[in-house]
Formats: structure tokens, C-alpha cells, sequence
């Protein structure tokens, strides 16, 4: 049973999250030969403040490109 982990930035549509989940899934089922039933996919979804490159959180690289 593949278990799919991602994490990304919060602030996607459910129409985005969707069309994730099951691009991942036929992935797996294509990759792996998995049964589509056995594909699990969990999206975490991260505040902007508790996510970092480079020594600065997203919100605040956000804050800076928009002169805030």
C-alpha cells in the first residue's frame, strides 16, 4: 500500500488539492503497478509563517516582494 506524504503551502483551491491527489495516485498506480483502492495521499498543508528557505519564512519573503 503506497503511502504518498506532501507538504505544501496552504492557500491552494480544493480543485487544486484534488487534481493533486489523484495525479499522485495514478503515478503511484503507473510506477508501482499498486491498486488504485491501496494509494493513500496525505497533503499537509503549512502556514506561510512556519515554512523557510534561506533563512526567512515565506511569509515574510511575501511581505517584502509586495513592499510590506
Amino acid at each position: 500500500m503506497p503511502i504518498i506524504e506532501v507538504t505544501l503551502l496552504e492557500g491552494r483551491t480544493p480543485e487544486a488539492k484534488e487534481a493533486l491527489v489523484a495525479a499522485l495516485t495514478d503515478a503511484a498506480v503507473s510506477a508501482v503497478g499498486a491498486p488504485i483502492e491501496s494509494v493513500r495521499v496525505i497533503l499537509r498543508e503549512v502556514p506561510a509563517a512556519h515554512f523557510a528557505v534561506g533563512g526567512q519564512s515565506f511569509a515574510a519573503r511575501r511581505a517584502r516582494e509586495s513592499g510590506g
